[in-house]
């Protein structure tokens, strides 16, 4: 398929989501235009936008005439569309592999909500936040620890034997932690570091269109 592609996103490049959606974008080796949104000004609520992309959330993908919201139904569709081996994949060809991987996304959007809450991105685009952690925080920061510490191999930079979305979505999740300079072994701190440093992931860092 030759027809363009446009990611519409928070203006303020914090949305995990929207990063997410970037980052698929990028590692498909994918053209696109970046479209930002004022969500502050409640651009994503006008009527015609929510018409065209349904939910009115943000990001939403426009694909020549089709037009997507919601961050999973995007990466699953840039997959479907844009198969390998012409685009790098972004789950693991190992069918357990892949229903792990995606069992992990939806944990990861699902769950953890104190942690989310008490460490938002902010904390990871802008600057740290100097409150220490509720009870419900520390406990969804050890889950998240546990849960992650038995997914990646001592030393292992991937989920898997490749990189895979999920990645992106676990270590942005880990550096909610990470960047606020709250507790984290040391293996899964590296792991961070190591998908930070994906060109990918580098690229939203600098606001690339």
């Amino acid at each position: 398929m030759n027809a363009s592609l446009t990611l519409y996103i928070d203006s303020n490049y914090v949305s995990p989501y929207a990063m997410w959606a970037f980052v698929a974008l990028r590692e498909k080796r994918l053209s696109f235009a970046v479209q930002p949104v004022d969500l502050a000004a409640r651009q994503h609520h006008d009527a015609a936008f929510g018409n065209r992309f349904l939910t009115g959330k943000v990001p939403a993908l426009v694909h020549g005439e089709f037009a997507l919201a919601e961050s999973s139904a995007i990466i699953e569709y840039l997959e479907d569309v844009f198969p390998a081996p012409a685009h790098p994949p972004l789950y693991p060809a190992d069918a357990q592999q892949r229903a792990r991987a995606r069992q992990i996304q939806a944990w990861l959007r699902s769950d953890l909500m104190a942690l989310r809450e008490e460490r938002p991105t902010t904390v990871i685009f802008r600057e740290p936040s100097p409150k220490p952690l509720s009870e419900a925080g520390r406990a969804a920061a050890d889950k998240l620890a546990r849960v992650a510490a038995s997914l990646i191999a001592e030393g292992a930079g991937n989920l898997f034997d490749d990189w895979c979305i999920a990645d992106t979505e676990l270590a942005l999740t880990l550096n909610r932690l990470v960047a606020n300079g709250d507790p984290v072994p040391e293996n899964l701190r590296r792991y961070v570091q190591a998908q930070w440093a994906r060109p990918s992931v580098q690229s939203w860092l600098r606001r690339e269109a």
